[in-house]
């Protein structure tokens, strides 16, 4: 059974030879009302999905369009994107984004606990290229993302750190031929579907997906 996937992103063109399709989707307004033009006209949300779909070849993605015309968008859209998510019973959120506004924690926590209580896994950055922690990545229950340069496209590399279970990837997505690597995006959103793809290649069935079970693995690996 394949692995079904929502990028809460810029929407995604759904006939790019990258993705090569979705399984729907929806687009939600700066107040979080939702509509039907989930078409990218960015590009992030595109590389992102493709960047997964490498990894991934059989994952069910949904596009779920936060951003229209820049990579701004208003807590009642993130909001609602998580909910529509939890909603329609996907497995793994990729959410390459994040607030440092501390005053949407109580929001977006209760949104992560739902999504747990569902077996959804939210997998979104920690921190920002500046160094401030970010939310939702910040929060328990989600699976936090930081950006190693060091590591190879293909791998990620999963650790506990404290309370924490954490993922570290590459911050490249998938290559463009003819289009040399420092010309085309990258950075941490890109670790971040680096991860979800990775996680959605590997995991199996249609059930629930929970970070305590990741770190149980990671536990027993390490005796």
């Amino acid at each position: 059974m394949s692995i079904r996937v929502a990028v809460i992103d810029s929407g995604v063109h759904a006939g790019h030879p990258h993705v090569g399709g979705v399984e729907g989707g929806v687009a939600f307004d700066a107040q979080g009302q939702p509509h039907d033009d989930f078409v990218d006209r960015l590009g992030h949300g595109t590389a992102v999905a493709a960047a997964i779909r490498e990894k991934a070849p059989h994952a069910r993605l949904y596009a779920v369009k936060v951003f229209d015309r820049n990579l701004r968008t208003e807590i009642a859209a993130l909001l609602a994107g998580i909910d529509w998510a939890v909603r329609h019973r996907v497995q793994l959120v990729n959410l390459s984004l994040g607030t440092s506004e501390q005053r949407h924690a109580g929001s977006l926590a209760v949104r992560v606990q739902r999504a747990v209580a569902e077996g959804v896994l939210v997998i979104s950055p920690l921190r920002s290229p500046e160094g401030a922690e970010l939310l939702p990545g910040g929060l328990p229950g989600v699976l936090a993302v930081e950006l190693d340069w060091s590591c190879p496209r293909d791998e990620v590399r999963l650790l506990i750190e404290g309370q924490r279970c954490l993922a570290r990837a590459s911050g490249y997505p998938r290559p463009i031929p003819g289009v040399p690597p420092e010309r085309n995006l990258k950075g941490l959103s890109f670790a971040v579907a680096n991860v979800t793809g990775w996680l959605a290649r590997s995991l199996t069935g249609p059930g629930p997906v929970r970070l305590d079970d990741l770190q149980a693995e990671l536990v027993r690996q390490a005796e």
